[in-house]
C-alpha cells in the first residue's frame, strides 16, 4: 500500500495555497474579460512599451483637442447666435425707417425713434453676451463687458449732435464722434484692441475668432440706430422734414450695414465649419488609435472565457478533493 508522505497540516496548507492561486487567476481573468485588456501588459508585450507609449501620448493629445474643439464650437455658435440677433434687428429697423416716407406724421416719427432706442438696447445686450464667463466680442479682455450701456451711448451722441440744423449735419457729427479715439473707443467700447489668439483644434490646425464689438460694421449699425433713436429728440432740434430725412438716411445705412453683418456671420460660419471638420478628424484618429491599442494589449474574449471556464473547473475539483480528504478517518481507512 502506498502511503502519503505529506502530513495533514501540510496537505491543508497546500490546498489553501492552491485555492488562493486559482481564485487569483479567476479574478485576473474576470478583470480581463470585463476591461478587454490583458492584466499583465509588461509580460504581454515582452517589456517593449515604446509603441504603446506613443499611442497613449497621441490619445492624450486628442483628448486635449477634444476639449478645445468643444469650447471653440460653443464660443463660435454663441457668437453666431448673437450676430443672427443683430442681423434680424438691423433688418427690422431698416425696414421701419425706410417706410416712414417724407410725409410721415409726427406719431410715426416718434414711434420710429422709440423702436430704434429699444433695438439699440437689445443690440448692445446681444453683443455683450458671454460663454462660461468669457465675453464674446471683447478681444483678449474676455473678463470685460465689451460695450457700455445704451443710455450712455445715447447721451454721448446727443451731446455730439445737439444743435444740428440738418440730417447731414447730425450724421457728420455722430460719425466724427464714433471715429474719434476719445469718443466711441474710449467711452463705449470697453474691450481690448487685441483680438483673441487663434484656437488650436487639432495638429497644425487653428481657427480664428477675432471679431470684436469695435468692428467697423458693428459701429455702423450702432451709429445709424443711435441717430434714429435721437432723430425726434428735442435737444437735437431737427425740424420735421430733417427728422424724416434722417430716418431715410439711417434706414438706408442700416440696410447696407445688414449686408455687411451677413458677411460677418459668414466668417463665423466658416470657423464653425472648420471646427466641425477638426472634431470629425480628431474623432476618426482617436478611433484608429484605440483600435491599434486594443490590438496591442487587448484580451481575446473567447480565449479568456475558455481559460476562465477551465480554471473554474480546477477550483471545483480542488474543493471536491479537499472535502473528501477532510472526511477521511482511520475507521474508513481500515474498512
Amino acid at each position: 500500500m502506498n502511503m502519503s508522505s505529506i502530513g495533514d497540516l501540510a496537505r491543508t496548507l497546500m490546498f489553501q495555497n492552491r485555492s488562493t492561486e486559482i481564485r487569483n487567476e479567476i479574478a485576473t481573468l474576470t478583470d480581463e474579460l470585463a476591461t478587454g485588456r490583458v492584466a499583465d501588459v509588461s509580460e504581454h508585450l515582452n517589456g517593449e512599451f515604446s509603441h504603446l507609449a506613443d499611442i497613449e501620448h497621441s490619445l492624450g493629445r486628442l483628448d486635449s483637442f477634444s476639449t478645445a474643439t468643444a469650447e471653440a464650437g460653443l464660443f463660435a455658435s454663441t457668437m453666431q447666435r448673437s450676430l443672427e440677433n443683430l442681423d434680424q434687428r438691423t433688418g427690422d429697423l431698416a425696414h421701419s425707417l425706410t417706410t416712414i416716407g417724407s410725409f410721415g406724421q409726427d406719431i410715426n416719427r416718434t414711434q420710429a425713434s422709440a423702436q430704434a432706442e429699444s433695438e439699440l438696447g437689445a443690440m448692445i445686450g446681444s453683443l455683450n453676451q458671454s460663454v462660461a464667463g468669457r465675453s464674446l466680442f471683447a478681444g483678449v479682455a474676455t473678463d470685460q463687458v465689451p460695450l457700455g450701456s445704451a443710455d450712455t451711448l445715447l447721451q454721448e451722441v446727443r451731446t455730439a449732435i445737439a444743435g444740428s440744423a440738418t440730417a447731414d449735419d447730425a450724421i457728420t457729427a455722430a460719425r466724427n464722434w464714433f471715429n474719434d479715439p476719445t469718443g466711441f473707443e474710449s467711452v463705449i467700447y470697453q474691450g481690448s484692441t487685441q483680438s483673441l489668439a487663434p484656437l488650436s483644434v487639432g495638429k497644425n490646425d487653428e481657427v480664428s475668432l477675432t471679431l470684436r464689438a469695435d468692428n467697423p460694421v458693428i459701429r455702423e449699425v450702432l451709429l445709424n440706430t443711435t441717430l434714429a433713436a435721437l432723430a425726434t429728440d428735442g435737444a437735437v432740434g431737427l425740424n420735421d422734414a430733417e427728422q424724416t430725412e434722417l430716418f431715410k438716411r439711417t434706414g438706408a445705412g442700416l440696410s447696407k450695414a445688414q449686408d455687411d453683418v451677413i458677411g460677418l456671420r459668414a466668417e463665423v460660419g466658416h470657423a464653425e465649419a472648420r471646427i466641425d471638420q477638426a472634431e470629425a478628424r480628431n474623432s476618426a484618429s482617436k478611433s484608429s488609435l484605440e483600435f491599434a491599442r486594443n490590438k496591442l494589449i487587448g484580451a481575446d474574449p473567447f480565449e479568456v472565457t475558455t481559460r476562465l471556464q477551465s480554471v473554474q473547473v480546477q477550483l471545483q475539483s480542488l474543493y471536491t478533493v479537499t472535502a473528501r480528504t477532510s472526511s477521511l478517518n482511520l475507521v474508513n481507512f481500515l474498512r
